[in-house]
């Protein structure tokens, strides 16, 4: 629990506690549910029988982020602590929402989460795994249209009568969704869909029963199956959607002997297949047929023309798709024959769109993208026609912004999307857009929940960057913590010299904007000065942070004091050291000038430099790039303030910085 912060303690599970965590590390919230174990025994138990659950990869299970026994010694107790994801959504808000507005719940949202359940749920039975814990509450909503089945239990943990929490049979509630032979501690697949079914009612019947009426209804079906029909009725009565399919299927997944169950194929079946139900997360489960081996015989013959006429022609086929991109993704750069004309770029940009639910195709569209988009270099350019840049832009920026919706906790797809959105933009997409998108509120709150993501972070700001650097008008709102929050990530990669240099350049431009605030003025400076004193071997970074200074000195002359001041050694030493390593880089020493030029803008400071001998290094530039028009102009306003710091400055004024 050391890596942990203990934020609040949420309403006791049916198996322990559950706490909301930040990461001290990362500030990132997770939950830790503590199940308290007998012993080392029983704990190492379901340790072993929950790591399974660590590789499972599927966009609508949460999985475990990490696993630990701790001992409570004020208690004198063993507990296994399982750290999850934290969502503030769940499924049994909407419910008790819906609920309290005695209000029909959306049938196409219904619908939608239902087929990401059962998605998820397959996926589970097919592994041969078996949730164990399913109810309303255990349903995260990570976004409004998408859900994650989370805290999966284990046999250890659920079978185990001396440790069966005493909060379960306090709360009603708690054991209101299992199975009956659950209560005895018999477990199967079947149990998951008792408690499925039991979610699906609450789901259909919130509108007329109350939260009570529903327990009670849940726990009289055990014993009294012919319970349900009264409730069918009154749902017929009320009109809910989709009455008759919903009369057809919850009798036949709450049968009180497990075996007369039906198993999640069937509900699927019954559902989404014979009714009328729709859900694109069951897109890849529902076509999962084998590939055609004529289509198995192009693809192994490599040659890419023929490949993209099979992705063309068979788009609807997620496993025609995938095994497509797997191939492409396999061939090499001169073999693909990139770049590749806008027309092969529409057709993953359909594919794209057209399967927004499959997490594996959107990982595989968007590495393609980005192999033919740009290649080589941190801002590649966009490998499109020029006539038909502008179009194509917003299209792709369209979809792209779409996936993010959808799969917003993919950590390995955000980056590759991240990463093409840094290329369009590039370009002259319409930033205007991308902000009333929310895609700076995204940046941000991705860059705090993902800070120990490194090529999150990277690909985070290096977007943020090109949002800003040539935007005709930026809305300042949405970036008011943005220099907070890179300030603490460049503290939390202090020794990454890549990290510094991205972090400075958008630090710089929000300087620009006006968006760092006093109170973070001495917070920055230092940043930048620590920045230029540990990253002398990287040019960009120099002009980063130097430029970055220059601009908060412009604005501020508590800026500007802070930057002479914070130092240690004095600001002239820095300086002056930077100077002789990079005098054949005009750039740096461009840059160097541009701030000195803006701290003598005051008085004090001004006098400081002039009895530090900070004129005899002006005009040693000043003689080296006589030639350099800029270089030139600046050195000769330099030197005119200098000069005239001798008549300015009384004796008593002139404090050496040095």
């Amino acid at each position: 629990m050391e890596k942990y912060k203990i934020v609040e303690e949420l309403n006791p599970g049916a198996l322990g506690l559950n706490l909301v965590v930040k990461e001290k590390a990362t500030k990132v919230k997770r939950v830790i549910k503590q199940v308290e174990c007998i012993d080392d025994h029983h704990a190492n138990e379901a340790l072993e029988e929950l790591m399974p659950v660590l590789k499972l990869r599927h966009t609508n299970i949460s999985v475990y982020r990490d696993m630990f026994i701790t001992w409570n010694s004020q208690i004198s107790s063993l507990f296994l602590c399982l750290v999850m994801d934290y969502s503030r959504g769940s499924l049994q808000r909407v419910i008790d929402k819906n609920r309290e507005k005695r209000m029909v719940m959306d049938s196409e949202w219904l619908q939608n989460m239902l087929g990401q359940v059962l998605d998820a749920l397959e996926y589970l039975h097919q592994l041969d795994l078996i949730h164990r814990n399913l109810k309303p509450s255990n349903i995260a909503l990570v976004s409004s249209n998408h859900c994650k089945l989370q805290d999966l239990s284990c046999n250890a943990l659920m079978t185990h009568k001396a440790k069966w929490n005493v909060r379960a049979e306090e709360d009603p509630f708690q054991k209101s969704w299992m199975a009956p032979e659950a209560l005895n501690f018999s477990f199967s697949q079947k149990a998951d869909i008792w408690s499925l079914g039991c979610i699906i009612l609450d789901m259909v019947s919130c509108s007329f029963l109350d939260a009570t009426e529903a327990m009670l209804l849940r726990k009289s079906l055990r014993s009294l199956p012919g319970g349900l029909s009264g409730v069918l009725r009154t749902m017929e009565e009320k009109q809910v959607p989709n009455v008759k399919t919903f009369a057809s299927l919850l009798p036949q997944m709450l049968q009180v002997n497990p075996e007369e169950r039906i198993t999640v194929r069937d509900i699927i079946q019954l559902t989404f297949i014979r009714s009328d139900f729709r859900s694109q997360s069951l897109s890849l489960r529902l076509q999962r047929r084998e590939v055609p081996a004529f289509i198995s015989h192009i693809l192994l013959e490599g040659h890419v023309p023929s490949i993209l006429g099979v992705m063309h022609n068979f788009s609807s086929r997620p496993e025609v798709q995938l095994k497509t991109m797997n191939r492409l993704l396999k061939m090499s750069d001169d073999q693909l024959g990139l770049p590749w004309p806008t027309e092969l770029v529409e057709v993953l940009v359909t594919i794209l769109k057209q399967h927004e639910r499959v997490l594996d195709i959107q990982l595989g569209a968007c590495s393609l993208l980005l192999r033919t988009l740009g290649r080589g270099g941190r801002w590649p350019a966009l490998a499109l026609d020029p006539g038909a840049e502008t179009p194509r832009a917003k299209h792709i920026t369209s979809v792209l912004l779409g996936i993010l919706r959808s799969h917003p906790g993919s950590q390995e797809l955000l980056v590759l999307v991240y990463s093409l959105l840094t290329i369009v933009c590039s370009q002259e997409s319409d930033t205007e857009e991308l902000q009333e998108a929310g895609l700076f509120e995204h940046i941000l709150e991705h860059l705090s929940n993902f800070s120990s993501n490194r090529n999150i972070c990277m690909t985070g700001l290096g977007l943020l960057w090109a949002l800003l650097v040539d935007a005709p008008a930026v809305n300042k709102g949405p970036l008011e913590k943005a220099p907070a929050l890179i300030s603490e990530l460049l503290a939390t990669y202090s020794a990454d010299g890549e990290m510094a240099e991205a972090g400075c350049a958008v630090l710089w431009l929000l300087s620009l904007l006006g968006c760092i605030k006093e109170p973070l003025f001495e917070e920055v400076v230092s940043l930048f000065v620590r920045s230029i004193r540990q990253g002398q071997d990287r040019v960009l970074l120099l002009n980063n942070a130097l430029r970055g200074l220059a601009s908060l000195a412009k604005a501020s002359e508590l800026a500007a004091l802070r930057v002479v001041m914070l130092e240690e050694g004095g600001s002239l030493s820095l300086l002056r050291d930077t100077y002789e390593l990079h005098k054949d880089h005009p750039e740096v020493v461009e840059n160097l000038c541009l701030l000195l030029l803006h701290l003598t803008s005051y008085q004090h400071i001004l006098c400081g430099l002039a009895a530090g001998g900070m004129q005899a290094l002006v005009q040693e530039i000043q003689g080296r790039f006589a030639s350099g028009p800029d270089l030139a102009s600046l050195t000769e306003k330099l030197l005119l303030r200098l000069e005239g710091a001798k008549l300015l400055c009384s004796a008593e004024e002139q404090s050496p910085l040095a």
